[in-house]
């Protein structure tokens, strides 16, 4: 199909923003192609930012590279970098990458264009190519092992496998898979109002709506936001889900804690500013609820302009479909999240009062598909200029 599309388009140059196999060599061999590689120059392999993160990597970036017969290791000819942070693995994609990869592709694309530019051939002897081959990174290399790592590692492999594909742990004898770990310093001490708090590394110590809470062998303890159930055969529907509903018969003697981390208002010179992080965007029954009262406390407040700031991520991605999957009456939860999700918009409708701003962070859908339409958009007016 590739080779039959480029035949009829007859491009001067392809740009490969999300490649999932290699390109045959039939079409790079007669006309340029660019990949666009998630790594700074001489990195290699299909798991480049997962070892950045583990590694906590400070800086990193993003190649633009020809396509040659060996994977990742073509001229390069353009590279943007940016400093890492304490993220999701998906996260960083669909902010520093995203905007990295644009940058990097749109100044590839204009050399290209101008013509006389020479790309740089990769040289891993030179001293400033800090780039390596790495391999793909496997469960193994994700393994927690709660009795030698540090919290801050703990946060790091999950980091560097959510949203995929994350890490294989066990839980009260059940395997699952970990998402969205965080730390919240201070919660829960190894003394206070709950009594005695187990100390025994991978222990659950608490938890809440916001997650479930875990001791470390330093000392600390992490927060699990999400789980997965390993899928055992083909009919087995494991989804990610909230930890505290995989996990809610084993935690009925855990202590609850009254807390979440989802919405939070904030104010300024008579402007509120409403966050809402509900993880990859998606709003259940429950969230969409608890954000039409956070509307409705704000309403009351004495603020002219009402800003909903969504999350970093995402602004909102709808309902929640695997909420409504895993419900014993999927249809009943499709209806009452739909239900809920008109009654939060009709809550901003009738917020006259104010004047109501949505400030997107960062996509208003899926990230996936967010930066190579940035991309297109960018491209088509340099071909245009």
């Amino acid at each position: 199909m590739t080779v039959e599309a480029v035949s009829l388009f007859r491009p001067d140059l392809i740009v490969a923003p999300y490649l999932r196999r290699a390109i045959p060599e039939s079409i790079w061999a007669r006309i340029p192609c660019f990949i666009v590689h998630p790594g700074i120059p001489g990195d290699r392999g299909p798991s480049s930012l997962d070892w950045a993160i583990l590694e906590n990597q400070t800086e990193w970036g993003v190649t633009v590279l020809q396509a040659a017969a060996e994977m990742d290791a073509g001229d390069i000819w353009a590279t943007k970098n940016f400093s890492m942070r304490l993220a999701s693995k998906s996260s960083i994609y669909r902010q520093e990458v995203t905007t990295a990869a644009v940058e990097a592709v749109l100044l590839a694309v204009e050399r290209f264009k101008n013509g006389g530019y020479s790309p740089e051939a990769l040289d891993t002897s030179k001293s400033e190519i800090k780039g390596r081959l790495q391999p793909l990174m496997r469960q193994t290399d994700r393994q927690i092992d709660w009795s030698k790592d540090s919290s801050d590692l703990i946060i790091r492999k999950i980091h560097a496998s959510d949203g995929f594909p994350g890490v294989l742990d066990e839980i009260g004898g059940e395997k699952v898979f970990l998402f969205n770990a965080f730390k919240i310093p201070g919660l829960l001490r190894k003394s206070g109002d709950l009594g005695h708090v187990s100390t025994i590394p991978g222990e659950i110590i608490a938890w809440s709506e916001a997650g479930i809470q875990r001791a470390t062998c330093d000392g600390e303890s992490v927060w699990i936001g999400h789980l997965r159930r390993q899928v055992m055969d083909k009919t087995d529907r494991a989804l990610k889900l909230p930890a505290y509903l995989v996990l809610s018969e084993q935690l009925k003697q855990v202590p609850k804690l009254d807390f979440q981390r989802e919405i939070f208002y904030e104010e300024e010179n008579r402007v509120g500013y409403l966050h809402f992080e509900f993880h990859n965007g998606a709003m259940s029954t429950e969230q969409c609820r608890s954000l039409q009262q956070a509307i409705a406390t704000a309403k009351t407040k004495n603020i002219r302009v009402l800003v909903l700031l969504g999350g970093k991520d995402f602004w909102s991605n709808g309902i929640h479909l695997h909420r409504i999957e895993a419900a014993s009456s999927p249809a009943d939860e499709s209806w009452n999240n739909i239900q809920a999700m008109n009654d939060l918009t009709l809550e901003i409708l009738n917020a006259t009062q104010l004047i109501s701003i949505a400030a997107l962070q960062g996509n208003a859908g899926a990230g996936e598909f967010s930066w190579p339409l940035r991309l297109i958009t960018s491209l088509h007016e340099l071909a245009w200029s």
